[in-house]
């Protein structure tokens, strides 16, 4: 079983954090929305408190499905996003909210709406050299803010993600492309975008709109979510 914590009263609101990082990242959100929601928030495989998991996205979700309460409203940042994605094509849920995220995390021949490729084998192939150094790099992508990369940083250092689920993660990542998931859902759907963000261009803006959702763009990186301007 996964590490998870619910807090509030209310309809289910799940979150799902991103790559190696944890759930503790979601606290300022909890405290936001406890009032109204009960909100569970989950460490992913080898991520935060979690046991490791091996396996592909299948693997990670079939364990993630069971922290899930029917109809719930899934939020998911990054590769939480993409988890998400796919968690919503499995169950029933109330509402998907994806956070600067994408159903497709590297670019393709037919895709240019996430990483570029060969800047993220780079960075598989870094990490496998020196996982400290590439993880800082990492971090530094997230926010302009040195006060809140300490705090990013240190949370990554009290809770540190195995080097198999930093592999595994990353894997998720290379191989996964759900466009085709996100187009056919029927829930309801949005996208919040940060507009200074370094590894989701807001330009997806306008195919998530073409794909049925709602979109927000705040003035923010990669953690739309810790701005205080930030609603779901």
């Amino acid at each position: 079983m996964l590490w998870h914590r619910t807090v509030g009263d209310g309809p289910s609101l799940v979150l799902l954090h991103g790559w190696a990082f944890n759930s503790d990242i979601f606290q300022n959100l909890v405290d936001k929305y406890k009032a109204n929601y009960r909100v569970t928030v989950i460490d992913l495989p080898g991520h935060g408190r979690s046991n490791d998991i091996d396996g592909d996205i299948e693997s990670w979700c079939n364990e993630i499905i069971k922290l899930i309460p029917e109809k719930s409203t899934l939020v998911g940042w990054s590769l939480g996003g993409l988890l998400s994605t796919y968690l919503a094509s499995k169950i029933d849920l109330k509402k998907l909210i994806l956070v600067a995220a994408t159903p497709c995390l590297v670019n393709n021949e037919s895709w240019n709406y996430g990483i570029n490729s060969e800047i993220f084998n780079q960075f598989a192939i870094n990490l496998k050299n020196d996982s400290t150094k590439s993880l800082k790099r990492f971090v530094s992508l997230q926010s302009k803010d040195k006060s809140q990369l300490q705090e990013l940083y240190n949370s990554l250092q009290k809770y540190p993600a195995s080097i198999s689920a930093l592999n595994n993660g990353l894997e998720i990542i290379i191989n996964s492309d759900l466009r085709d998931n996100y187009e056919k859902l029927t829930i309801p759907k949005a996208a919040i975008l940060g507009s200074l963000d370094t590894l989701v261009p807001v330009k997806i803006k306008e195919w998530y709109e073409k794909a049925g959702s709602t979109t927000s763009v705040i003035r923010s990186g990669h953690l739309p979510f810790l701005d205080k301007n930030f609603k779901l």
